[in-house]
């Protein structure tokens, strides 16, 4: 038998086939209390632990100001898995886990708990076998990271040793503009190197957004129309149906722009628009990304084309929802938009002319994320009018969240005897399609890091990119009077329409 037919793919380490297993290694999580570690975190080492997926020493730490023992923090992490696990709880799973569970009790400017939590590694390398392997996932607001990189380098946390590795997680924002994001990242990159850091955008952990590449790239279908011979725009829309929730200390002062579009929208219009990659490793991916943010160009005209406006009471799912502006902990004259829209243009060979409209909105029509790729109007020439008239144009539809899948919308012949065009769909659905659920955004990314596989993280080039293309934005609306206001349970204000309606457009209704 020759070496092709004998081969065993379950011994081919490259099989991606696979599960890709995390080595020894250990999870340290600061604002352990807070609602993402209690929601998403918890619950999502549960799951990867539940999926065979990490080692059997792994060790979870959380470090934070209540006064907990061991057991209090097990209990917690108990209480979280039990009530948000996306897999099914297992009792042998869990007591396998929490052998690994320790909790370090003081504030991030406690030199006593720092030297704690050093000693607790210590522990359990000797006592799990994680090998100095330790990943650090700052769960706190921005501008705690300073002093907990800080008290990391100072008590020797962040030094790898031998063949152990060190990492530090960070969520967004990255920063509120150009200028504290490259302060940040000057702070964290005195402690941490490039290497080591991984920028937590969860958009980017969700099946549907990695399945863009699968889409453009393992297909012949799609990517030759994918330009501006074929496309007349693209639409990347993140629509909530809540409010902000008692998040008003926090979104006060941000906004939708900031809080969306910086990072979340931009990666996807990234992905969207960005040339093949030569791999599919971090280096590479992040290279087309660079390439596509860095050619991203503002229109002239920034009053008509880009719009922030805030949601005025209305009704929400059957219930009257008060406005922004009358939320608990909001200043009455406060100028924050909770809906941001903006075009903008991508001057490359192949998008040059075709306008990508992102738009993002609290309190909209209903929860949605998706990108819309539509095409240009066939000439109908074979056709009379009437046969087309109710014939909009082709979308290629990918959708992000919720009921995850893509929609090809394109026109089909009425059945009957007169020749009439109608539009009609094509659909995919992950969950019809697939046996296997889709694995949480956090598993996969916390898997990655434990993994060292940077694909999915934003590099620091494209976290200040994305602020040159933002700042110019807030600059100006903060020059120019008050946001728009839109109905809550509406698809956005009125401008947003118009600023579409300009160019002979209009915005999908998802």
């Amino acid at each position: 038998m020759n070496a092709v037919h004998g081969a065993n793919p379950l011994r081919d380490a490259a099989d991606r086939r696979l599960p890709r297993i995390a080595g020894p290694s250990g999870l340290v999580i600061f604002g352990v209390t807070g609602d993402l570690s209690r929601k998403k975190l918890m619950p999502a080492v549960y799951d990867l632990a539940n999926r065979g997926l990490l080692p059997p020493g792994f060790s979870l730490i959380g470090f934070a100001r209540r006064e907990w023992q061991d057991e209090d923090f097990a209990d917690e992490v108990y209480q979280a898995v039990k009530q948000h696990a996306r897999t099914p709880f297992r009792e042998e799973v869990w007591q396998q886990l929490s052998q690994g569970m320790r909790f370090v009790q003081g504030n991030f400017d406690d030199d006593e708990a720092f030297e704690t939590l050093k000693k607790t590694m210590d522990e359990l390398d000797q006592a799990q076998g994680t090998g100095g392997n330790f990943a650090f996932y700052l769960s706190v607001p921005p501008k705690f990271f300073p002093v907990v990189v800080q008290q990391l380098k100072k008590h020797g946390l962040a030094e790898e040793k031998g063949d152990s590795w060190r990492r530090a997680v960070i969520e967004k924002p990255f920063g509120h503009d150009l200028a504290s994001a490259k302060d940040l990242n000057g702070i964290v990159h005195e402690v941490f190197s490039p290497d080591q850091v991984f920028r937590i955008d969860h958009y980017l952990g969700k099946e549907t957004v990695q399945n863009i590449l699968a889409l453009r790239f393992a297909n012949t279908l799609f990517e030759p129309i994918w330009n501006r011979s074929y496309v007349d725009h693209v639409q990347i829309t993140m629509a909530e149906d809540i409010g902000i929730g008692g998040r008003a200390g926090y979104y006060d002062g941000i906004g939708a722009a900031r809080d969306v579009i910086q990072n979340h929208l931009l990666q996807l219009l990234a992905l969207t628009a960005m040339e093949e990659p030569a791999s599919f490793d971090a280096d590479a991916l992040a290279a087309e990304k660079t390439k596509v943010l860095g050619a991203v160009k503002l229109p002239k005209d920034l009053g008509k084309s880009t719009v922030r406006a805030q949601y005025a009471a209305g009704w929400q799912g059957g219930a009257r929802a008060v406005g922004y502006l009358e939320e608990d902990g909001i200043d009455p004259q406060s100028k924050t938009d909770t809906y941001a829209a903006v075009k903008l243009e991508i001057d490359n060979r192949r998008w040059a002319g075709v306008p990508f409209y992102l738009r993002t909105g609290k309190r909209l029509g209903r929860r949605v994320t998706e990108i819309a790729v539509v095409f240009q109007r066939a000439p109908h020439s074979p056709f009379d009018h009437t046969a087309t008239e109710e014939l909009g144009q082709n979308a290629l539809v990918i959708r992000v969240q919720p009921d995850e899948g893509v929609t090809l919308r394109f026109g089909s012949k009425v059945p009957g005897t007169s020749m009439e065009v109608r539009d009609v769909s094509m659909d995919f659905a992950y969950g019809e399609s697939f046996t296997e659920s889709s694995p949480e955004a956090y598993e996969r990314l916390i898997l990655d890091v434990l993994l060292g596989d940077a694909n999915l993280f934003p590099r620091t080039e494209e976290v200040e990119l994305s602020w040159k293309i933002l700042d110019p934005i807030e600059q100006y609306w903060d020059r120019h009077g008050k946001p728009a206001q839109y109905e809550s349970g509406t698809w956005g204000p009125a401008e947003a329409d118009e600023m579409l309606a300009r160019d002979g457009r209009s915005w999908r209704r998802p």
